[in-house]
C-alpha cells in the first residue's frame, strides 16, 4: 500500500486516495492543515504561508516534522534552490 498525507492527515492509496482514519475519499473531502488549522487558499496555496515569488512549489510541512527538512526546500521553475 501507498502512503502519503494531505495537509498533514495521513492518507492511502487504494483505486483513490483516502484518509487513514476513516477511509473517506480525499477528493471532495478536503480537510484543513493540522498545524495551522486552515484550509488552502483560494488559488491552493497552504494558507500560513501564502504566495513565495520565484518559487515553483512550496509547504508548510503541516506539522509533519520527519519531512519539514524536505518540504522546506524551495526551487525555482529552473530547479535551482533559492
Amino acid at each position: 500500500m501507498v502512503y502519503s498525507f494531505a495537509r498533514g492527515h495521513k492518507i492511502y492509496f487504494n483505486d483513490v486516495w483516502r484518509y487513514e482514519d476513516n477511509n473517506e475519499p480525499v477528493e471532495g473531502n478536503e480537510r484543513p492543515c493540522i498545524r495551522c488549522g486552515k484550509m488552502p487558499t483560494p488559488e491552493g496555496y497552504d494558507a500560513c504561508i501564502g504566495f513565495i515569488q520565484g518559487v515553483a512549489s512550496a509547504c508548510c510541512g503541516h506539522g509533519n516534522v520527519e519531512k519539514t527538512e524536505e518540504i522546506w526546500r524551495y526551487y525555482t521553475p529552473t530547479d535551482k534552490k533559492l
